[in-house]
């Protein structure tokens, strides 16, 4: 799966501790991903949350930006998908409508919860925009988290083109290079699986997305596919 390059040192992340720790955010997550599921959609609970949040992290930890604002987009990251729990339609926005009263609650400054609810609303490519760094950061993470161990056991990989694309990444990874300013998504495709055009038919909108994420990091989107160099 999508991993970071490190895992923050401890500390780093106590206000994504906190927002895990939460029992209403908890509830929500658990609930969300029993929703999704019923729809059919890939897993979109704690593992996702996590990983999108880590990797938003991680992503502008790399590039020299400051911890705090690196830290926002972790918590971007992990609630970008509790608006599920209501419904799919227009999830993002009520994601950031639900992760605002608990946000407040926690005492977070009136400008961070703007940069994290801004970041959570504009997460999906049909609407959604890199409107500032943590923005972006989670743009690409949640993007980039293609990978088989989000294929649920009761899928039918050899009927549903987004399950199966799922299942035939059995390795992914967002690179980031400060010095390059280059972040590019390396994805291992079993082709027995699924063919990688598979993969663009049903992702190419969000990687340019992420293309437009990376460009708003002034960096450079590049994606690697079994080794070999697609963009």
């Amino acid at each position: 799966m999508s991993l970071p390059e490190r895992r923050p040192d401890a500390g780093e992340l106590r206000l994504l501790d906190q927002v895990a720790g939460h029992k209403v955010i908890q509830t929500y997550i658990a609930l969300a991903d029993q929703f999704t599921g019923r729809l059919g959609y890939t897993e979109h609970g704690f593992r996702h949350a996590n990983l999108v949040g880590h990797i938003a992290f991680n992503i502008l930890d790399r590039l020299g930006y400051d911890r705090h604002l690196a830290e926002l987009a972790a918590v971007a990251g992990y609630l970008h998908d509790v608006g599920n729990v209501i419904s799919r339609q227009n999830h993002p926005q009520t994601s950031a409508l639900l992760a605002l009263p608990i946000l407040t609650e926690l005492g977070m400054a009136t400008e961070d919860i703007g940069l994290v609810i801004g970041a959570i609303g504009n997460h999906e490519e049909e609407l959604g925009h890199p409107v500032s760094p943590v923005s972006a950061a989670v743009n690409i993470a949640d993007k980039s988290d293609v990978h088989r161990s989000r294929v649920r056991k009761d899928a039918r990989v050899e009927f549903d083109i987004h399950d199966r694309v799922n299942y035939s990444a059995t390795h992914s990874f967002v690179r980031v290079d400060a010095t390059s300013r280059t972040i590019t998504l390396e994805l291992q495709i079993d082709t027995s699986v699924s063919d990688i055009l598979e993969y663009f038919e049903i992702f190419l909108v969000r990687m340019m997305m992420c293309r437009r994420a990376a460009e708003g990091l002034d960096c450079k989107f590049r994606m690697t596919v079994n080794g070999h160099s697609l963009l």
